[in-house]
Order: structure tokens, then C-alpha cells, then sequence
């Protein structure tokens, strides 16, 4: 499965590796359109070395995405738990966390299992099946529909730090405001429909190699829009899902620098500089938040953007770019999947207040009269 397709990691990975081990000597060239029947009418020079990828990255990337999901439901399930069952955690930033919890929850219930199976059993599962195909489908889809999600709420969550440090004379009630549930429904919505052409473009493929019949889940344009969709998808992605969040978050965290340093000249009560002082750490969670998205999904941007850029398919030289890549694959798709289980580390490391509210939710001695009084990390000096 080609190396351009790396918003559908998994199904690249399991398709790539297997051609690489059973046609060392002549790799199929990584590319959505060679795989495609009659597309190219010849053949790229083989390679002068075997390009593979070992057992080893396969056993690593299998333990690492069974940790992955193991921290990531608990972790997830316990954050929703904290802010679901005390009504003094219902405010705006919490219920927008919320929302990063259960897109991510999403994802690692479902992507994560199938790409594990897909990893040790060299195949799509289902491949031959109706149900196969509507994997296909909706496994790319969760993919962008999470991202999505993570991303919007990053840029909302930057928005409404910047708004409780400029409205800093005002106190939080609890309660989620209006305009952050309306938030909520619109980062949903816009992240669905953003990965409606997911849905639609991917498809279960069977081609020949070598005599060889093979199937697979992959992008298949069937019409123009969904070609130039593939075409620009590389640049969209990292635009659209990479470069806006870090752009929205120093934007505003700049603002935010600003207001904080223009409050500090002036002459503020003991409360409200107290109050000013919570929200300065809740924002500092929140850009921990932005700094580890960042992290974790410059890799596979990187190896997206190479793959674009610099591989070429018919060059005689391609194969030690490409055991690079292979490699980076790997690493980068890894660490993609760890920002789904991250948010709720960050906040424990970060917060105090957090780490005891979840050590004590994990232990099943939580009870909703102590969160609420002593162990709430963020809804003290939280916006409207």
C-alpha cells in the first residue's frame, strides 16, 4: 500500500509491508495511482537492496498500540467521568476538554483494534465482506473526524483562555455557557463533514502484482473532485489540521501575554489578581496541550510532506529513501496515535488538583462533595 496515503496509516503499512516481503527484489512503487490497474504502463527499476521492514517494528508497534489503547480508554473514560459527575466541573474549558476526551475515546476504541489486527494478520479484516468495506469506509472517516475534533477544540480551547484572561474582572459560575455548547456542536459538525470525502473515496481494491491477486482498502477517486482531492490532500492536511491550530493557539496565547502583562502594571485587588492567577495556569495546561499535539503530529507531516516532495516513484535511487521512510512511517504513525491518550497525562501532570482528583476517581473513594470542594483542577477562575 503506497507511502502517499499516510492519513490512512494502517492500510499502508500492512499492504506496503507485504509486497516488500514477497517481492523484495522488485518493490511495487509507493504510490496511490501504481496501484491501480492499468494506470501506469511501466514499470519502475528494482531495487538494488531488499527494502523491508522488519519483524521487530511490527512486534514494537503491536505492544505499543495495546498500551496506547490501555491508557487511553482509562485515561479518556476517567477525564469524562470527573467532569460529567460534578456539576462544579461543568464550565466552558472542561466541557471542551470533554469534547478532545470522547473524540479521542472514539478513535481508540475502534482505529486501534483494527490496526493491530490488520498488523498481525496481513490483511483487511473482512476483506470479502460487506462489513469489510464498511470498514473501509469508516475507518479512514473516525480517522479525520477525530483529528478534526482535536484541532477545533484546540483553537477553541486557545480562544477562551484568551477570553477569560482579557475578562479578568469576571468571575466563573458553574455551568457550561451557551456559546461554548454551541461551540461544541459546531466543531463536531464541521469535523464530520470535513471527512465526509474519507468516506466516500475509500474503497476495498483488488489489483494483480506479479501474478498475484491482492486486495486492499485504499483511496479510489471516481470522480474529479475526489481526484483533485487526493491530489491536494497532502498540503490540505497539513495546512488545514497541522499549521491552523499552532497558528490560532500563538495568536491568541500572544493576546493573552499581552493582557496578562498590561493587568500587572495597574493596581488590582488581592481576589482578582488571585483569580487572574488561576486562569494563568489553566492556560498553561491548555498550551501544554498544544505544544504535545504538536509533538506528536510533526512526524507523520514530515514523512507525508518527503513522500510528496522528494520520493520518486521511477528513480533508480528511491529505495534508500525509502527504507527511511518506512521507518519513519512507523515511528511517526505511533506517534500520532499517542495524542489520543495524552490530553489526559498532560492534565495530571500539570495539575495538582487533577492528579488527585483522578488518583482518587481510579481508586472508586471519589465522592462528589470532596471533588467538588477540594480536588477541582479547572473550573476555579475558568471564562464564561
Amino acid at each position: 500500500e503506497p507511502l502517499t496515503s499516510l492519513d490512512s496509516e494502517p492500510e499502508k503499512l500492512k499492504s506496503l509491508t507485504k509486497l516488500k516481503h514477497k517481492h523484495d527484489r522488485k518493490p511495487a512503487p509507493p504510490s496511490n495511482s501504481s496501484l491501480i490497474p492499468h494506470r501506469n504502463t511501466f514499470s519502475p527499476p528494482s531495487c538494488l537492496q531488499t527494502t523491508s521492514i522488519k519483524n521487530i517494528f511490527k512486534y514494537i508497534n503491536t505492544v505499543l498500540s495495546c498500551l496506547i489503547f490501555a491508557v487511553g480508554i482509562i485515561g479518556n473514560a476517567t477525564l469524562l467521568r470527573i467532569i460529567y459527575q460534578n456539576k462544579s466541573m461543568r464550565n466552558g474549558p472542561n466541557a471542551l476538554i470533554a469534547s478532545l476526551a470522547l473524540g479521542d475515546l472514539i478513535y481508540i476504541a475502534i482505529d486501534i483494534p483494527i490496526n493491530v489486527y490488520k498488523l498481525l494478520a496481513m490483511q483487511w479484516p473482512f476483506a470479502d465482506s460487506v462489513f469489510g468495506l464498511f470498514l473501509c469506509k469508516l475507518f479512514p472517516f473516525l480517522q479525520k473526524a477525530s483529528v478534526g475534533i482535536t484541532v477545533l477544540n484546540l483553537c477553541a480551547l486557545s480562544v477562551d483562555r484568551y477570553r477569560a484572561v482579557a475578562s479578568w474582572s469576571r468571575v466563573q459560575g458553574t455551568g457550561v455557557p451557551m456559546v461554548t455548547a454551541v461551540e461544541i456542536i459546531l466543531i463536531w459538525l464541521f469535523s464530520v463533514v470535513l471527512a465526509v470525502p474519507e468516506a466516500v473515496g475509500f474503497n476495498m481494491v483488488t489489483f494483480e502484482y506479479n501474478n498475484i491477486t491482492m486486495k486492499t482498502c485504499m483511496l479510489q477517486p471516481m470522480s474529479s473532485f475526489m481526484t483533485f482531492y487526493r491530489d491536494a490532500k497532502d498540503w490540505w492536511l497539513f495546512g488545514f489540521y497541522f499549521c491552523v491550530p499552532l497558528a490560532c493557539s500563538a495568536l491568541f496565547y500572544s493576546l493573552m501575554t499581552c493582557e496578562m502583562l498590561r493587568h500587572q502594571k495597574g493596581s488590582l485587588r488581592i481576589s482578582l489578581s488571585e483569580h487572574l492567577k488561576q486562569r494563568r495556569e489553566v492556560a498553561k495546561a491548555v498550551f501544554c496541550l498544544v505544544v504535545i499535539f504538536a509533538l506528536c503530529w510533526f512526524p507523520l507531516h514530515l514523512s507525508r510532506l518527503l513522500k510528496r516532495t522528494v520520493y520518486k516513484s521511477h528513480d533508480a535511487h528511491r529505495c534508500e529513501l525509502l527504507n527511511f521512510l518506512l521507518v519513519l512511517d512507523y515511528f511517526s504513525i505511533n506517534m500520532a496515535t499517542i495524542n489520543s491518550c495524552i490530553n489526559p497525562i498532560v492534565l495530571f501532570i500539570v495539575s495538582k488538583k487533577f492528579k488527585n482528583c483522578f488518583k482518587s476517581c481510579l481508586c472508586c473513594c471519589c465522592y462528589s462533595g470532596s471533588l467538588s470542594n477540594s480536588m477541582l483542577p479547572l473550573h476555579h477562575g475558568t471564562s464564561h
